[in-house]
């Protein structure tokens, strides 16, 4: 039985060979930029990174830019500034505008998620829907998005997802996931299926990269909150021909090509204060959000940031 919150629709499966066929962007440096989550402040901070890159720097957004924003402003504003660089679909912006309410927030939650954060997702989804339902254009470009994008930069492919290669929703990108000896063999199938040799995504909202025989897997968590117990800062992913200007969290280099996570410092109480406009104390975003917009989640950078094994070149750094 389909259970909203935690199905995955059949229109989110594209399948790994789909990444093979997908036309290729050429970049210098690729800014891959997930779970933004309605965080204007965090996007300020982004494009003042990018603006301090000495070449030219394309953003795609893999999904999720859109959620605590159900304030019209913070809509408009949010999906007018995403949507004049590059995009995908997150599993947010995929129900904003589908017929029926059936998959919920469409995050396909596993079932070691518990059902009260389920259901609260849901509700979050519906109000942010109502919010969408008065700007029928965003909801139409939202509409045009692809669910996967392909990359090169230099001569690394680069698969870019929201979920995992197999779904929009997927989870096996996510650090249970990357960990498993079935995962990883998984993964490595998926490198070959795909054509790739980056993997970077997002969706299970904690950071992580991985190397493997055929490639590396770097999940950005989240842009728009705290990815790392104690912190107060989004990550989003940067894949380049050089080193970043800034210190990375950690990162990596395969085949020449710099393949790192970034903080993202956003104004933390410029940001609290417009969470809590929208989601005052005991909302259903509150509840299962606050206290890692305060605090961080239950996650180490450390966790993130341990290589898996195989790879050509020098290790996390």
């Amino acid at each position: 039985m389909s259970v909203p919150g935690r199905s995955c629709p059949l229109r989110y499966r594209y399948g790994a060979a789909a990444l093979a066929a997908a036309p290729v962007r050429e970049a210098e440096t690729l800014y891959v930029i997930g779970g933004l989550y309605g965080n204007l402040a965090a996007l300020d901070a982004i494009e003042v990174l990018a603006a301090a890159e000495p070449g030219p720097v394309r953003l795609v957004f893999n999904g999720d830019f859109n959620w605590f924003n159900v304030d019209p402003a913070g809509f408009e504003e949010i999906n007018r500034r995403v949507l004049a660089h590059e995009a995908i679909l997150g599993n947010v912006e995929a129900e904003l505008g589908a017929d029926g309410l059936e998959a919920g927030c469409g995050c396909a939650y596993p079932a070691d998620v518990p059902e009260a954060v389920v259901q609260r997702s849901n509700r979050i989804h519906a109000r942010l829907r109502a919010t969408a339902a008065a700007f029928p254009e965003v909801l139409a470009r939202l509409a045009e998005l692809p669910m996967f994008a392909r990359y090169r930069v230099g001569g690394l492919a680069v698969g870019v997802v929201h979920g995992d290669a197999e779904s929009l929703a997927g989870w096996r990108f996510g650090v249970e996931g990357a960990d498993a000896p079935a995962g990883r063999q998984w993964i490595e199938d998926a490198f070959v299926a795909a054509g790739v040799a980056v993997f970077a995504s997002t969706h299970t909202c904690l950071p992580l990269l991985r190397r493997y025989a055929g490639g590396v897997l770097i999940n950005n968590g989240a842009a728009g909150m705290p990815n790392f117990a104690g912190q107060r800062a989004g990550t989003i992913t940067r894949i380049a021909l050089r080193p970043p200007c800034v210190a990375p969290l950690y990162g990596t280099v395969w085949q020449g090509v710099h393949i790192d996570a970034l903080a993202v410092h956003y104004d933390d109480e410029r940001w609290r204060a417009a969470f809590l406009t929208n989601w005052p104390a005991g909302s259903d975003a509150w509840l299962s959000y606050y206290a890692r917009i305060a605090d961080g989640p239950e996650h180490e950078q450390g966790a993130a940031a341990v290589r898996s094994g195989g790879g050509d070149e020098r290790p996390v750094r």
